[in-house]
């Protein structure tokens, strides 16, 4: 097994075949992806377990695409191996870029092993649910070598990056006592109950060079978690946030330094005139390392919509520079996500992805916008079908007023009907136009 991780080939000249395969989906020159590993401003999660198998590479940075990410995962509660397969294909068919497995329940290691032999996108996790299983639920119980162990056992799996709550402090702690909704980071909360239950420092902030000694091993990504993230608009860009912040901002130099790949996890509730101000503040504090956004969803109010207002969130948070966005589904708050929850949120996310390419002004970002506009001038339906982000929905919703074939090629939709369609009027006024020789209309 090579002992360089991704970021050490970078720094050493080297090009791999990983950041060959990124510079090809993403259209842009392999120099510029491995100048953009070396300093940690990419990343590219790819654990050497899972590149031998059914992993296809890919970036995670300011100058690449957008990125998604899809949680899935079983509960305590409910669902299998066999729905979480499905929730994988979901995730991957429409087009999330990495899967984070939130197993929380029974069977975890069978349910990973299944989902990274399967999954060509890479594959996250939070080590610190499994190894609370493992002790009971009784996190108090916990030492340091449970969890170096447990993180090392998923390295081995296979696992491509990992949230880890390292920056959760016991001098911090006090901060969040005064928030509407506390503590709303699980591995957070975990961390911090057994902080408070034996007033010593977080043990995996002492472990953090431990740490990267596994991950430098199998090149995981650090996914530097925000344990004290705001879980209400409420609580937004609160002085526990910007504490925890500034000690992953510090991890992150120790964890590059140490020969690790960095990305850091950011908020998920942030009202949207706060949303750019959060985003700087993480580059500045940590050094550009990629920033991967929770959300943000821009206001509370909307249970069992949650993948619309976060959805507004991320196009903004990926506008002004955030480098991936973990989606939120119908459930967030309610429940476990079924498969047609994936579905929802994976549009809805690919949605503000790409609005965020196109703000951002990334090359090529507006093409397929541009040809699916000229596709709906020219009334050609199947084109429009196919270059939409969800073709059997769309495809569908128009069918089920105009469903024979003759409608495929009609110049109007059940919308506007023959007489009303502006489109058709436009049409006509550039024929009579030019039939009567006046000046183009543009």
């Amino acid at each position: 097994m090579k002992a360089a991780t991704q970021i050490l080939a970078a720094r050493a000249g080297e090009i791999t075949g990983e950041m060959e395969f990124c510079a090809q989906r993403e259209g842009i020159s392999v120099e510029v992806i491995r100048d953009e590993v070396a300093t940690g401003r990419m990343v590219i999660p790819a654990n050497r377990v899972h590149a031998a198998g059914a992993l296809e590479p890919m970036c995670i940075g300011i100058a690449s695409a957008c990125k998604i990410n899809a949680n899935i995962g079983n509960s305590a509660v409910t669902s299998n191996v066999d729905e979480e397969l499905q929730k994988l294909h979901t995730a991957v068919h429409f087009g999330a870029d990495t899967v984070m497995d939130l197993s929380t329940g029974k069977d975890i290691d069978r349910i990973r092993r299944e989902i990274i032999a399967r999954s060509p996108v890479p594959i996250g996790t939070v080590p610190i649910y499994q190894m609370l299983e493992e002790l009971g639920g009784n996190i108090e119980d916990m030492t340091a070598k449970h969890f170096l162990d447990m993180v090392e056992h998923q390295a081995k799996q296979g696992v491509d990056y990992m949230t880890i709550h390292c920056g959760v402090k016991l001098e911090h702690l006090h901060l969040s006592v005064n928030r509407v909704t506390g503590i709303v980071s699980r591995g957070g909360s975990l961390i911090a109950k057994w902080m408070m239950a034996h007033q010593k420092q977080n043990p995996l902030y002492d472990a953090f060079d431990d740490l990267c000694d596994i991950m430098r091993q199998y090149d995981v990504t650090w996914s530097l978690g925000d344990g004290l993230r705001p879980g209400s608009i409420a609580d937004a860009s609160d002085a526990a946030q910007f504490a925890e912040l500034e000690v992953l901002g510090e991890l992150t130099m120790r964890g590059r330094a140490n020969g690790t790949q960095v990305m850091v996890e950011g908020p998920g509730h942030i009202p949207m005139h706060q949303i750019e101000m959060n985003i700087k503040k993480q580059i500045e504090l940590c050094d550009g390392a990629p920033f991967y956004v929770l959300g943000p969803l821009v206001t509370d109010v909307a249970p069992g919509y949650d993948h619309i207002t976060s959805a507004i969130g991320a196009a903004m948070a990926g506008w002004h520079g955030a480098a991936m966005l973990c989606y939120v589904t119908p459930k967030e708050h309610l429940g476990l996500p079924n498969e047609e929850d994936v579905k929802q949120g994976v549009i809805a996310y690919k949605i503000s992805a790409h609005a965020a390419d196109v703000a951002r002004g990334r090359p090529g970002a507006q093409d397929r916008d541009d040809a699916l506009s000229r596709a709906r001038f020219a009334f050609d339906w199947n084109e429009q079908f196919r270059l939409s982000l969800d073709p059997e929905t769309a495809r569908r919703y128009h069918d089920e007023t105009l469903p024979q074939d003759t409608f495929k090629s009609a110049h109007f939709c059940s919308m506007c009907g023959p007489k009303y369609c502006s489109m058709k009027i436009t049409e006509d006024i550039r024929k009579m136009a030019e039939q009567n020789k006046l000046v183009e209309i543009r």
